[in-house]
């Protein structure tokens, strides 16, 4: 079987995206063979196809960090041929070939099934709604209420962030959207943002406070680097921030104080490593009562061809919403 795919190459400390003919023999070992029908695009999908990017070892790669199609063949007694899944996380996509191509081979404990929502739908959420997802239960499981006062959403016009601001809406929260795009701030309303400022800090200069004026009951933060250190900074006595973003950058220079003193707790977000049990059933209820409202208007539908420019543009901060990609 010869299928096109996107394949990542890695010449003299360069890397090429390009199209290619490849045989099934190209991919790796699985008990499922998926006919993909949509990927995504991801901080980490542009990560892959740059030099030194930091989330591939070893080329060449096909990328694509979500899958989302219908199973071709299995000899998993958990799935059989025509079955909607999505597949994501573990190393799919940055040392397993992942979605940017019509077949990918996966092993069956990766793989949720899906029951209500559609491929497209299901590569809409993707990592970045599942993630999404994460951060809104950390907030819910930490008893936070509506009427505990607002929660900030950082980085907010991208994947986590947008479906951030979605669930948070759905579940009564006033959310306040933290975004540097001015031209976003109607998509973000829409979503249910009660209002849109721009990046924290706002002086890119100044310092940061170790204690800074209490504002936010609770946060998510996209980011992190100087924006997350200004959140936690005021963030309100015994609130909480959900973090999964390192696109300000991978440090964190702030103190022991929020934590001390105003007894902050900062829950590290991440879906990569989750096993299949928590994975199932987070969709599970991303069908059903974590179901983002708005996916549509989400959605930037593209093609392969059109992915080179897709990721350099997210490598840019330029992207809004979830980009899917038509395969």
């Amino acid at each position: 079987m010869t299928f096109t795919a996107m394949v990542a190459r890695e010449t003299d400390g360069a890397v090429t995206l390009t199209r290619e003919d490849v045989e099934d023999s190209f991919l790796p070992d699985g008990d499922v063979l998926i006919r993909v029908e949509y990927s995504s695009i991801n901080y980490k999908d542009a990560l892959a196809v740059t030099p030194r990017g930091g989330v591939v070892r070893n080329y060449p790669i096909i990328p694509g960090i979500d899958i989302a199609g219908v199973v071709e063949r299995s000899t998993s007694e958990e799935f059989a041929a025509g079955d909607a899944v999505v597949a994501h996380g573990h190393d799919i996509g940055t040392a397993r070939h992942g979605g940017y191509a019509e077949f990918a081979r996966v092993p069956s404990d990766q793989i949720v099934k899906l029951e209500t929502l559609t491929t497209r739908e299901a590569a809409a959420i993707g990592t970045a709604g599942f993630t999404a997802a994460m951060s809104v239960q950390a907030i819910l499981n930490g008893d936070y209420r509506p009427s505990d006062g607002p929660v900030l959403v950082t980085g907010a016009s991208g994947g986590v962030g947008t479906v951030s601001i979605d669930l948070l809406d759905k579940y009564g929260f006033e959310v306040v959207a933290s975004s540097g795009k001015p031209d976003a701030s109607d998509l973000l309303t829409e979503l249910g943002a009660a209002s849109v400022i721009g990046r924290l800090p706002a002086d890119p200069e100044a310092t940061i406070r170790p204690l800074d004026k209490q504002q936010w009951s609770a946060a998510v933060d996209c980011v992190g680097g100087r924006t997350l250190a200004s959140v936690l900074s005021s963030v309100n006595y015994g609130g909480m921030v959900a973090a999964s973003g390192l696109t300000g950058g991978a440090g964190l220079d702030t103190t022991v104080m929020p934590f001390i003193l105003r007894g902050v707790t900062l829950a590290g977000i991440d879906s990569v490593q989750k096993d299949i049990t928590f994975r199932r059933a987070l969709w599970r209820r991303l069908e059903t009562d974590l179901r983002p409202r708005h996916l549509d208007r989400l959605i930037d539908e593209i093609g392969l061809d059109d992915l080179p420019d897709a990721l350099q543009t997210i490598l840019a901060g330029g992207a809004t919403g979830r980009g899917v990609v038509k395969i």
